[in-house]
């Protein structure tokens, strides 16, 4: 399974819901709600065209960066989830997109 499970069609990385970028970086550090997240790896497509060939890894990201101190699975600035989902469809920048995981920390 992806590690970056991805609904945002419109960004250069994904393919097929799968994310292709080298690294990608959940911001949001004072979040009280998934809509204050976002992937900050995007690129929207109709600039930067089709990144999907991830150049340090054999297939799909694999490396999940996470500033999002508020959430419950922010470690040590990385996620403990084995995989996360990033949504925001046709978003045009990146902040339209958000982290479809978060979960406030209690």
């Amino acid at each position: 399974m992806a590690k970056i499970n991805c609904e945002v069609s419109s960004c250069s990385h994904n393919k097929s819901s799968v994310c292709y970028a080298n690294c990608v970086d959940i911001v949001g550090s004072s979040a009280q709600s998934g809509r204050s997240t976002c992937c900050g790896s995007y690129l929207n497509n109709l600039l930067y065209s089709e990144l999907t060939n991830n150049v340090l890894s054999s297939g799909s990201c694999d490396a999940l960066k996470c500033t999002v101190e508020t959430c419950t699975y922010h470690n040590n600035r990385l996620c403990t989830l084995d995989n996360i989902q990033v949504s925001g469809g046709n978003a045009e920048y990146y902040t339209h997109t958000a982290c479809g995981s978060f979960k406030l920390k209690n």
